[in-house]
């Protein structure tokens, strides 16, 4: 199952459309893999990550995602749009596998 990285609601509003999700849903298509973006929320409104280093990183996005239910899946893909030091994928990762997931893939569309 794929899970695109969720926006906080507030960032979605001003935004109008999650990048990563709209990427996601044209894989889950191409590749016949399901795509899950409701089980999990951004519950903290994190500012913008672009000029912070990688430890602030971390503390910025730590208990920023919070799991609605538990995945329908063993197996799950975060799609990100782009990885930089990792943190988001990361703190999304523990979160699925406090739940049970047994294995997590992490899918970008870029690496800064």
């Amino acid at each position: 199952m794929i899970i695109p990285v969720p926006l906080h609601p507030k960032r979605y509003r001003q935004r109008g459309f999650n990048q990563t999700l709209e990427i996601g849903k044209i894989i889950s298509q191409q590749l016949f893999i399901p795509i899950d973006n409701r089980c999990c929320l951004h519950i903290k409104n994190t500012p913008h990550q672009i000029s912070l280093s990688g430890k602030q990183r971390q503390k910025n996005i730590k208990n920023a995602f919070q799991l609605q239910s538990t995945p329908e899946a063993q197996h799950i893909a975060i799609l990100d749009d782009v990885l930089t030091t990792g943190a988001t994928a990361n703190e999304l990762a523990k979160e699925l596998k406090i739940t049970g997931v047994s294995r997590v893939d992490v899918w970008v569309c870029a690496r800064a």
